[in-house]
């Protein structure tokens, strides 16, 4: 696969060994299973050398997974979002907020935690300053979150809200093209090298 020389390239994590839990905060490694998609997923990633992961461990290992060790940069600002006090509770557990609409839910703040809009907001610098790296002609890789790459669909399409309705799978691709002004096009959202 041909990358564009100013594409941004978001990997989300492989499966985490603690599956069926919000993670967000909590720092987990991944699962000793992967997908069976990761050997087509390293070949097709293998001639990018700009790397950028979130600190979670489940990231970092990603990184390692695909193009083996290294001393990968790190951005705090590519963390998951925070969900506070439902931080590593499994999914089956958690609070019901109700029926609430798109708007809303993006609003929504769990205790002692941020919002999706909150994560846009923190992600956003990090995108720009990738984005402004990418443009000067090498396509960038980002290892990092769900939430993450629906905070960079959200700055693409203008709409954070209905970003939500983005599924981001284990080990998917998303890719971005860096426009002027830090602003982005999509190519391919959640896909999957064959």
């Amino acid at each position: 696969m041909d990358f564009s020389p100013s594409e941004l390239i978001l990997i989300r994590h492989g499966a985490t060994a603690v599956p069926d839990r919000l993670a967000g905060h909590t720092d987990v490694g991944l699962s000793d299973t992967q997908p069976d998609a990761l050997p087509s997923l390293v070949k097709t990633l293998a001639p990018i050398d700009q790397v950028i992961a979130s600190p979670a461990q489940r990231c970092v290992q990603t990184a390692e997974l695909i193009w083996g060790q290294g001393d990968w940069p790190q951005d705090a600002r590519l963390w998951e979002q925070d969900f506070g006090a439902w931080e590593n509770i499994p999914h089956a557990e958690l609070p019901d907020i109700g029926d609430l609409d798109q708007d809303a839910l993006a609003r929504h703040r769990p205790p002692q935690g941020e919002s999706f809009l909150d994560v846009c907001a923190r992600v956003e610098p990090a995108l720009k300053d990738a984005a402004a790296q990418a443009a000067k002609g090498r396509p960038l890789a980002i290892v990092a979150h769900a939430g993450v790459i629906r905070a960079a669909l959200a700055m693409a399409l203008g709409n954070p809200a209905h970003c939500l309705l983005f599924e981001v799978a284990p080990l998917s691709i998303t890719r971005l093209r860096c426009l002027p002004d830090a602003r982005f096009s999509i190519i391919a959202t959640n896909w999957h090298p064959a």
